[in-house]
């Protein structure tokens, strides 16, 4: 999103702009999670047929390690599209780009960076 001054932001230039990168990036994280839900499944099916004992295999992590580390990437991620889902509501119903504590605009740098913020970069904190 381009950055610039505060009537800008109440155009519904600035809206749309927002509502294509969040939806962008809703919908990356939609296909990566389903993926990662895929590798999960492969992941059980692998394990419920084999009898490795895995646990003390010199050779690498456990499937339990690995099994849990790519949970802990999905519920990650899961998170992170919570976040703009969120951040479509706010631009739905206009108050995308506000601080939710103080009010003020947030910069436009701030929310190239983290489109889902929800507050500015002093309450952030």
């Amino acid at each position: 999103m381009t950055g610039g001054s505060d009537p800008e932001r109440e155009g519904h230039g600035f809206a749309a702009e927002a509502a294509a990168l969040v939806e962008r990036l809703r919908a990356d994280l939609r296909e990566r999670l389903a993926g990662m839900d895929r590798d999960m499944e492969r992941m059980m099916a692998a394990s419920l047929d084999s009898n490795a004992d895995d646990e003390h295999d010199p050779e690498g992590q456990t499937i339990a390690y690995e099994r849990a580390q790519l949970a802990s990437l999905t519920a990650g991620l899961r998170e992170h599209l919570a976040e703009l889902d969120d951040a479509a509501a706010r631009i739905a119903e206009g108050t995308y780009g506000r601080c939710a504590v103080c009010g003020e605009p947030i910069a436009a740098g701030r929310l190239e960076a983290r489109p889902a913020a929800r507050t500015c970069v002093v309450h952030a904190r």
